[in-house]
């Protein structure tokens, strides 16, 4: 079926988008992996193809492209790629940028944008912690006014598992300003690397995404000015849910895209494979099991299509953005896991995209809030 979403200047986007992943990030694939980093170079080269300013009003640098839909095709063609690459440049330009964008002053806009959108200042943003995981109403990470009278606010706390953490030059953190109101009691502050009392821990060992620089991130009576404060004083947890539905559906977007990807490639592979002097893919049972993850990646990519239009509209609502996300998570899995299987022994070679894919695409039904969450969301909506 064909996808009917996207336009000649969309698909023009899309064509510098793959020239991109084609020119700069695959000629640069093994190094990610060993460094366990994308290079501040490849970051700026981004900037410098406006890949990072989509959302970014002009003034400050940015294209002003207010049509979702060129979000989402950087987002697929980045994912066919790698999922790590993807998330990165995701957490960056399609998740926190939005934030500076629609709360920020205009001085903050000023200060920050220009560079985001270049590449050369990268943005992470610290919701999870420790003891929290996906429950952010409850962080513990808090934000006193010092007792001087300056207006200075005192951040004490720490976040965990923070994309883009042990690199970033810019944190957007969440912190409860006023323990009485609950989730009501939350603010967002805009943290600069270096300050006094900001430290970064090491780059966290995960089992998959290594090209990903994921960290701790400590706050030791981290004294931000007044103007650090990110939108109206207790306001964050309703600025997050807002901004969340964008985040979740960018994630559904990145996984059905990597899946769909692989599955070309084991496809092919499938062809090409030879056992018992015929193609593998030849088998009934493998051939079946094709059919089935073709079926199963081009329903899901339909209506992920269709949340993406809406969400270009202004119209994706957070349970519609909940349902794409968890669903497409898990189709990327199994999908992933049963070519995994196509390839047999060298499935399970870390030198075989499909590999890599599968220990990447994991993480994908824990983060950006996790599936069972998802489900919640989903279930109270329908009176549950």
């Amino acid at each position: 079926m064909p996808r009917n979403i996207y336009d000649e200047d969309h698909e023009a986007f899309r064509s510098s988008a793959r020239e991109f992943v084609e020119r700069t990030l695959a000629p640069r694939a093994e190094e990610m992996i060993r460094d366990h980093v994308i290079a501040r170079d490849i970051w700026e080269e981004a900037g410098k193809q406006g890949f990072f300013g989509l959302c970014i009003p002009e003034e400050y640098g940015g294209a002003g492209i207010e049509d979702y839909r060129f979000n989402a095709i950087f987002a697929e063609e980045i994912s066919k790629f790698t999922a790590a690459v993807a998330s990165c440049f995701g957490i960056h330009s399609d998740v926190t940028a939005p934030y500076i964008v629609s709360l920020g002053t205009e001085e903050q806009k000023q200060k920050y944008l220009p560079d985001v959108a270049a590449g050369k200042k990268i943005l992470a943003i610290g919701m999870t912690e420790p003891s929290g995981g996906s429950d952010l109403a409850n962080l513990k990470s808090t934000a006193v006014k010092a007792d001087d009278g300056s207006g200075d606010w005192i951040l004490n706390g720490s976040k965990t598992f923070i994309t883009n953490g042990h690199q970033c030059d810019i944190a957007v953190v969440a912190a409860r300003t006023n323990p009485s109101k609950g989730a009501k009691g939350i603010s967002l502050f805009i943290v600069e690397a270096g300050t006094e009392g900001f430290s970064k821990g090491n780059k966290l060992d995960k089992v998959g995404q290594v090209e990903s620089d994921t960290s701790e991130l400590f706050f030791d009576n981290v004294r931000l000015p007044a103007d650090a404060l990110l939108g109206p004083e207790d306001m964050g947890f309703i600025a997050m849910m807002k901004h969340l539905p964008q985040e979740r559906i960018g994630n559904a977007i990145a996984n059905i895209a990597n899946a769909k990807q692989i599955l070309a490639e084991t496809i092919q592979y499938s062809k090409d494979r030879k056992a018992f002097g015929q193609s593998i893919g030849s088998f009934q049972h493998n051939t079946f099991k094709i059919a089935e993850m073709v079926t199963k990646v081009e329903v899901t990519e339909a209506y992920i299509d269709d949340c993406v239009a809406a969400h270009a509209e202004g119209k994706l609502s957070a349970v519609d953005a909940a349902k794409a996300k968890w669903w497409a998570a898990q189709v990327q899995c199994d999908v992933l896991d049963e070519c995994v299987q196509l390839h047999g022994g060298y499935g399970f070679m870390n030198e075989y995209r499909v590999a890599r894919a599968w220990r990447d695409a994991r993480v994908h039904k824990i983060w950006a809030g996790s599936n069972e969450i998802m489900k919640m969301i989903i279930g109270r909506d329908l009176g549950l």
